[in-house]
């Protein structure tokens, strides 16, 4: 049986008062009443107008393995020892089994109001799951839009490279990290377990430190290097040549052995950082030297990167001497890429875009796994229904106010493939379907609604969990790619860094009236004399 990947995702990894609501329903004989929760959020993260709904293999991991030891439960008397002896026992009775779970697919794009889970069984086990199911989702989801967006203020053709383990919140925030910044459309990351967890492609290169660990030429234990053929052939004399030959006696000669000595320890795959000294002077000369000493021996340096400094600037700089010694002395450098890292963040990547730069790559860190811009995505649980009665939640604030009862959530799609909208229904109502005109109302603004006529209707909600597993888990890649098309299939004005235009959520004409009729029969009515 599959185990969440983080092993401190279990039972007690939740709220007490989740436990104490547990407790009193049990008390009071309710702990089996069919109730349905909806899990979704109120506002998408980071300004923008969509989310990246993530985290839903976790979540069929811990319904796969949910149970009170032993252990758990001789705790819980501690912490609730009011509590009856026989509740204890009812606690080591449960399981998901009797739980369904409706979903949307992981990676699709979701927005407001839209229930991402839809979790239906005894009362006091979808109480109980609260606390884990919002924990797995929420920074899951927010991290994958992070790097959604990451991903659309880069380019379709650039190559994002995840290194913010040493920076994320934790182990399981490094490794949650890498997995939802690869979903959200991340190529690689630096993190070695999270590679062998989930498949993910690994990257990495060197550091200042290694840079700086040599002093000069003398401290290379040896001068060749095995070339493409396999013969031992010199290697630092050809080195010191190009050196001669191009006009660069005063670079560093520390930062040249060390690249001499990471291109005999990785010939295809040279990629060297040239700012531990000075980026023009002498770290891009060092790696032209030692890039056209490897090129002489069959191999094709792979680049640089850049870590400070005005990186348009820099690039610019850097492609344009590459370019200019590969025309002096006619070698190929049109496949050395110039990676840049260094505190990037999406703000950046759109200045660096307005600027003009020459950057294939962006490794990011710190503002990517931190989700600098917005910290948490606030996603929420809420009861819709119980004994198979909806049930409202109602406010002040309208935005506060919930849907009531079980829904299903329909995508519609217009004549130029795009979405339209999505639409809520009551659960059991008639589907939209193509070529049928509907009426798409605004839950809560009498005035704003629209009858629009799908070219295509995607049903978003799917039964993943009834009792078991419905539904195999999927590849990373293959969310991956899904994410993109998602993507491709939503207009650019709603996925906008600013300012992005509003995506409609809709509710049926049905479910709009049941929700007033409700509304108005929950609200109290106040007097004035």
């Amino acid at each position: 049986m599959p185990q969440p990947t983080n092993s401190l995702v279990n039972s007690l990894l939740t709220d007490l008062y989740q436990l104490t609501m547990a407790y009193a329903y049990w008390s009071n004989g309710r702990q089996d009443d069919a109730a349905v929760f909806d899990l979704f959020f109120r506002k998408p993260p980071f300004d923008g107008e969509f989310t990246v709904f993530a985290g839903l293999e976790e979540v069929l991991r811990l319904l796969e393995s949910y149970r009170f030891t032993a252990d758990q439960i001789e705790y819980l008397k501690t912490v609730m020892s009011p509590c009856r002896p026989e509740f204890f026992e009812w606690l080591a009775s449960l399981d998901t089994s009797c739980v369904k779970v409706y979903s949307v697919p992981e990676g699709t794009l979701v927005f407001p109001r839209i229930p991402l889970l839809r979790v239906e069984g005894p009362l006091a086990i979808a109480q109980l799951l609260e606390t884990t199911l919002l924990t797995l989702v929420n920074y899951a989801s927010l991290v994958a839009t992070n790097a959604a967006r990451f991903r659309l203020a880069a380019g379709t053709d650039k190559l994002l490279l995840e290194f913010g383990l040493r920076r994320a919140q934790g182990p399981d925030g490094g490794i949650s990290a890498s997995l939802y910044s690869f979903l959200g459309g991340f190529d690689a990351t630096s993190n070695v377990l999270a590679g062998k967890l989930y498949d993910i492609p690994v990257r990495g290169t060197h550091a200042h430190s290694y840079v700086q660990t040599f002093q000069n030429l003398a401290e290379l234990p040896r001068t060749t290097l095995t070339d493409r053929d396999g013969n031992d052939r010199e290697f630092v004399t050809p080195v010191l040549d190009y050196r001669r030959r191009l006009g660069y006696p005063q670079t560093n000669e520390g930062e040249l052995a060390s690249f001499i000595a990471y291109a005999q320890a990785f010939p295809a795959g040279f990629l060297a950082l040239v700012d531990t000294y000075d980026t023009i002077q002498s770290g891009i000369p060092n790696f032209l030297c030692v890039a056209l000493a490897l090129i002489d021996l069959g191999y094709d340096p792979v680049g640089i990167r850049l870590d400070s400094g005005d990186l348009a600037h820099l690039s610019n700089e850097a492609r344009r001497i590459i370019t200019e010694v590969g025309r002096q002395l006619d070698r190929d450098f049109s496949r050395v890429i110039i990676v840049a890292s260094n505190e990037i963040n999406e703000q950046i990547l759109l200045s660096l875009n307005n600027q003009g730069h020459s950057i294939d790559a962006f490794g990011i860190g710190t503002n990517l796994v931190t989700c600098q811009a917005q910290p948490a995505l606030g996603c929420v649980y809420k009861l819709v229904a119980i004994q198979n009665n909806p049930r409202i939640k109602l406010s002040q604030e309208i935005g506060k106010i919930t849907i009531p009862g079980p829904k299903d959530v329909y995508r519609i799609i217009g004549k130029e493939g795009y979405a339209l909208l999505d639409l809520l229904v009551q659960t059991g109502e008639p589907a939209p379907r193509p070529g049928e005109k509907v009426l798409c109302r605004h839950p809560f603004n009498e005035t704003k609604r629209v009858i629009v006529t799908p070219t295509e209707v995607i049903s978003l909600h799917q039964c993943v969990w009834d009792g078991q597993r419905t539904t195999a888990a999927k590849r990373p890649d293959l969310i991956r790619q899904y994410v993109k098309d998602q993507l491709m299939r939503t207009r650019k004005d709603h996925l906008r860094a600013i300012n992005p235009t509003p995506y409609k959520v809709s509710v049926s004409q049905r479910l709009y009236e049941f929700l007033h009729g409700l509304w108005l029969a929950e609200a109290p009515v106040s007097e004035m004399e």
